[in-house]
């Protein structure tokens, strides 16, 4: 979740409410991303756009929110792209700057989810890039476009998430959050179109869509500045978390707590290999 200033949340989102600001939403079409596409419409944000490959899929997304906010002021705009591409990317942009949309919150929903196996020794070569063509290389692009100015058995796809979100979490420790407000959550555990490609509905307990695309309005707010360049879950209760003053002196004075990082290895630094 990237907000650029130049078991439940809801109450947490619904009063933090985005009038005048433009939401881009990458993987907008359905499941997680169009959940996040309505509630940032019930926080009144002024523009969403949703984005995604499939265009007749964005499209019928784009006539559900307009029916069901027809009341509201939010224009939804549905545009056709695909983020491992480069000059896809660069016609998304091209488009924003020739509305003149400037994007105040981008939401980095899409992802590539296979090859899936728990033999990485096995896994197809070009599948593998295309996992990190699209969830490091075309979310960085993304990023830098806006600002302008993990567990067992892991996959390819962990792996290329995992890439990516130290790779933010770098962005976040070079730029304060007045200038990017960068957090990345876990969702949850949610029964979408490409989950019901590989799991049975029945196997888990799944998570509401309302849980994390109420929790990325949130993030998008000043409230959650302090958990910037953070990886948190959607299912934490947020003012337990303010009252749990462990949890805040673990925040304030530990540099990789809730970051991707090599765990037990001292923090380096240029000045152990400078030559004085």
């Amino acid at each position: 979740m990237l907000h650029s200033h130049n078991n439940n949340v809801p109450r947490h989102s619904q009063c933090h409410h985005q009038a005048g600001r433009a939401i881009l939403i990458t993987g907008g079409g359905g499941g997680i991303g169009f959940a996040i596409a309505r509630s940032f419409a019930k926080a009144a944000a002024s523009k969403i756009i949703i984005v995604g490959r499939r265009s007749a899929v964005l499209e019928a997304a784009a006539v559900k929110l307009r029916e069901e906010f027809k009341d509201s002021t939010t224009e939804f705009i549905a545009h056709q792209g695909d983020i491992g591409d480069d000059a896809s990317i660069s016609s998304l942009w091209d488009f924003l700057n020739s509305r003149n949309i400037f994007v105040r919150v981008l939401v980095l929903n899409a992802a590539h989810f296979t090859p899936w196996g728990p033999d990485t020794l096995k896994m197809d070569k070009r599948e593998l890039m295309e996992g990190f063509d699209i969830n490091v290389g075309g979310n960085f692009l993304m990023t830098v476009n806006i600002q302008m100015i993990p567990a067992p058995n892991q996959t390819p796809y962990s792996t290329t998430k995992s890439a990516f979100t130290a790779l933010i979490g770098r962005i976040a420790d070079e730029h304060p959050v007045e200038d990017i407000q960068i957090i990345s959550y876990h969702p949850g555990a949610l029964y979408s179109e490409g989950a019901a490609k590989y799991v049975d509905k029945n196997l888990l307990k799944w998570d509401e869509m309302a849980l994390p695309a109420d929790y990325a309005v949130w993030a998008a707010s000043p409230e959650a500045s302090w958990l910037h360049g953070r990886f948190v879950w959607a299912h934490w209760d947020v003012d337990e978390l303010k009252a749990d003053k462990d949890f805040l002196k673990r925040l304030q004075e530990e540099k990789g707590f809730l970051r991707v990082a090599v765990q037990g290895l001292k923090e380096l630094s240029l000045e152990a290999f400078l030559n004085k």
